[in-house]
């Protein structure tokens, strides 16, 4: 979830999370029906049977993942994994989503079932640019917002002609995947804003997502969601290679172009390392990413959903990829998630040790802070492989080397991760000594299933994605149209 923050949540009414669980456990039974209603749902949804995709916790020969629900409520986070990317060989197609705001959970698994079919439906080589987007586009007579003057941007870009160093440096794929990712966000975010039954207006999600096609790595990123690889260098020692920039407010480009299109980006006084956007003319929602599905209220002052979309040729010295949601950024460095993994027994458990240790970081680096959602995906490069690598001699790489330039939706170019160890979405605790970098030991952890009340704890230090609901006054004949129904 990364990040949803209420009213409540900085100022703790009579509902106390220990009365709330009383009330859970009241209301068990219904929970079960509805959960058995909702399981009846998946196994009806054709989407849902395709072989080779998976959504919910497990594993195959190639991926692990899992998901955990935070202290928050409920688990905004998804992910999915689909080999075989709708019938096509070698091919595999990953993301990892944080939804936030009061329906984040609702956008978040709508952008994982509808994204992947929208890519596949654009990625046809034969239909030019200006087919597709005729396909695509609604009436936009009159002048753009920000978002649809980003999209255009990024389309004549993506249409512009290269020369031969530029073909080979990104081979037609890359091109023709750009096109796909751009064409399949724009329609995503259009859907989300006219759909009848979820409300975006203050509910968005990010995406991390990528296609892999043998050797050939293409990503499209939107929000602080990140993908790291882990791979080995000359000396065979493993490092980590950061993929995407997490596109916050706190970026040169980003925060230009938010103030361009007249929205705000600062930061409150009491966390003044998290940039913020903001409406013009109202003190919310306070959004701590410039990127994002949904969240439609921002749409016209600067947040945008045009992915970032980079290429990279994998070698045989890549040995995973790890796509996760701010929950473990938020605690564990590059170099901190590559060891985990390496040093899982099993891959099948690569994802879940993870989570587990980003829950243990989050108790202990953040004692009084609700752990947040976390969501892992852990694609692994070798399949033949047994095993990945051990951990003893991993190191962290934090400015990459060989990842071909990150194309920005906007027409900007921005270069790769420079030293982003943090997702920088949680305070600084200034008050950790030195000796507090390190694992818990055993007598600090506690187990999952008994620690249901530690959310209790006041003095949260953790940021929230979303800090307000904007509030608008209703107008004459909305007032009489609800002074007659209150009557009523």
């Amino acid at each position: 979830m990364g990040s949803c923050f209420s009213v409540e949540s900085r100022s703790p009414g009579p509902t106390s999370p220990s009365s709330s669980f009383r009330k859970r456990r009241s209301s068990s039974k219904k929970r079960l029906g509805s959960r058995a209603s909702s399981f009846e749902y998946w196994r009806n949804d054709p989407l849902h049977r395709i072989p080779g995709r998976i959504f919910l916790n497990g594993s195959s020969q190639v991926a692990s993942l899992f998901t955990q629900q935070g202290k928050k409520g409920t688990n905004q986070d998804a992910m999915v994994v689909w080999e075989n990317f709708c019938s096509r060989q070698n091919t595999i197609f990953c993301g990892v989503f944080d939804g936030h705001g009061p329906y984040g959970h609702m956008v978040a698994k709508r952008v994982r079932d509808s994204l992947p079919l929208k890519l596949n439906a654009h990625w046809e080589p034969n239909v030019s640019g200006e087919e597709v987007l005729k396909e695509i586009s609604f009436n936009t007579a009159g002048s753009m917002n920000s978002e649809e003057a980003a999209f255009a941007s990024a389309d004549d870009e993506s249409r512009v002609s290269v020369d031969v160093d530029e073909t080979e440096k990104h081979p037609e794929i890359f091109q023709t995947l750009k096109d796909s990712f751009l064409k399949a966000f724009k329609v995503m975010d259009r859907e989300l804003k006219t759909h009848q039954s979820i409300d975006c207006f203050c509910s968005g999600t990010t995406a991390v997502t990528l296609i892999k096609q043998g050797r050939d790595l293409i990503i499209g990123n939107v929000g602080d969601s990140r993908a790291v690889l882990g791979t080995r260098e000359k000396d065979d020692s493993l490092v980590a290679v950061q993929l995407t920039v997490d596109l916050k407010p706190n970026l040169p480009a980003e925060a230009e172009r938010i103030r361009k299109c007249k929205g705000r980006v600062f930061a409150l006084q009491d966390e003044p390392e998290v940039a913020r956007v903001w409406l013009p003319n109202n003190d919310s929602p306070g959004l701590a990413m410039a990127r994002a599905f949904g969240d439609f209220c921002l749409k016209d002052f600067g947040l945008i959903s045009v992915p970032e979309v980079s290429y990279r040729r994998l070698t045989e010295k890549d040995e995973f990829i790890v796509l996760a949601t701010d929950g473990i950024w938020d605690v564990l460095s590059n170099k901190e998630v590559v060891d985990i993994v390496a040093a899982a027994p099993r891959r099948a458990s690569a994802a879940r040790a993870l989570v587990e240790s980003a829950v243990r970081a989050w108790r202990y680096k953040y004692p009084t802070s609700k752990v947040d959602d976390c969501a892992v995906v852990c694609l692994f490069l070798d399949s033949d492989a047994p095993k990945v690598v051990t951990a003893s001699h991993a190191k962290s790489k934090e400015q990459p080397s060989s990842i071909i330039q990150v194309h920005n939706g906007d027409g900007a170019d921005v270069s790769g991760p420079t030293g982003l160890v943090r997702s920088g979405t949680c305070r600084e605790n200034h008050e950790e000594s030195n000796n507090n970098e390190g694992e818990p030991n055993k007598e600090e952890e506690i187990d999952v299933e008994s620690e249901i009340e530690w959310s209790a704890l006041e003095g949260v230090s953790r940021v929230n994605t979303l800090l307000t609901l904007p509030r608008f006054e209703l107008d004459k004949e909305d007032k009489t149209a609800e002074g007659m129904r209150k009557r009523k």
